[in-house]
């Protein structure tokens, strides 16, 4: 029996829903940026597919062909630029490919690529996110008539935001892993972007400054694992 969804793939674009018929593909591991791409595409008409790294994300791309990509530049196992790098030079290329990242440098590093576009973080415009995939979508698959610019934007849920403090706050716990604390160095700083907390901001340059200089990190990382631990305890009460 055919599902909602199967059915919906099959129906032309419309001005309200000027993705239907397309598959996206997110590469993004952070549940909270995720979450608003699931309410990005729900709100277009796309199906969505998501991966949490790029090992899974060849685990999709090796099961079917996406009609649009969106990668974040940072992931826990590479960098998303060696995805977009690939991808971008495939045959036959996906229809549509950006880039994703709360850092201002992604973008340069997205296009030069081979990225179509870029989505800088926080992404919470349905208007933004359509037009961003529209512009780069081949005319056949673009809907009929005018359209007109939807001004409406998308909250994501606390709990997915929750999620990620809780992650970060688990590879918070050894400072002396310096994997794990330059991944959730730039983790946690697009984080802190996506959701406007400037103090949380503040701190994450500071350790990213010394790292860049080798300085000891042990303190720092402490007190930013003592201030993602007060954000989990707030999330709690919503």
């Amino acid at each position: 029996m055919e599902s909602l969804d199967d059915f919906m793939m099959t129906r032309p674009p419309t001005t309200n829903r000027p993705l239907l018929g397309l598959t996206v593909l997110v590469v993004e591991d952070s549940r909270f940026a995720s979450e608003a791409m699931r309410l990005l595409c729900l709100r277009s008409g796309a199906r969505i597919r998501r991966a949490d790294s790029l090992h899974n994300a060849q685990k999709h791309l090796a099961v079917y062909r996406p009609s649009v990509v969106i990668v974040d530049i940072g992931l826990p196992d590479g960098s998303g630029v060696d995805l977009i790098r690939s991808l971008a030079s495939a045959s036959p290329r996906v229809d549509v490919l950006l880039g994703t990242s709360g850092d201002p440098d992604g973008q340069t590093l997205a296009m030069k690529a081979g990225a179509d576009g870029f989505l800088g973080k926080p992404i919470s415009s349905i208007g933004y996110f359509q037009s961003k995939i529209l512009e780069h979508l081949p005319q056949d698959r673009q809907p009929k008539g005018l359209r007109v610019m939807s001004d409406d934007t998308i909250v994501p849920d606390e709990v997915a935001l929750r999620d990620d403090l809780a992650a970060a706050a688990i590879a918070l716990e050894d400072p002396s892993d310096q994997h794990s604390i330059r991944y959730v160095t730039q983790f946690l700083s697009g984080l802190a972007r996506s959701v406007d907390d400037t103090g949380l901001e503040a701190e994450m340059a500071a350790l990213a400054d010394l790292q860049a200089k080798g300085t000891a990190l042990q303190g720092q990382v402490a007190r930013v694992a003592a201030m993602v631990q007060d954000r989990i305890s707030r999330t709690a009460q919503i």
